[in-house]
């Protein structure tokens, strides 16, 4: 690990003592994982459809380099993309609550 990544590695870790950074760190963390799987799972349809991201991108009006970098660079992309990707290659995105224990804070007398 060279001079530099300690540096950041540092200031990070001193930005995370202060609680309302480290939420807001936290989830930007979240947001980019649940990003990042969506891509993931939408490239994998896509080779499993045999469609090339050329190919996908004439199907949804996008230029080609730019659905070249959506599956190969971190990228933010807009959801309307998304939702045209999932589309052209038969899905559709669906959010689910997260999956938790169904317990219930309130107490019963019995």
């Amino acid at each position: 690990m060279g001079q530099d990544n300690r540096f950041h590695e540092q200031r990070l870790a001193g930005r995370l003592a202060d609680e309302e950074f480290r939420k807001k760190f936290e989830q930007a963390q979240s947001e980019i994982k649940q990003i990042d799987e969506v891509i993931r799972a939408l490239d994998q349809l896509r080779i499993e459809s045999r469609i090339s991201k050329a190919e996908l991108a004439r199907r949804i009006g996008k230029n080609p380099a730019s659905i070249r970098r959506l599956f190969t660079a971190e990228s933010n992309p807009e959801l309307g993309t998304i939702a045209a990707i999932a589309s052209a290659l038969g899905a559709q995105i669906r959010v689910e609550p997260p999956k938790q224990k169904r317990t219930s804070s309130r107490s019963v007398a019995v």
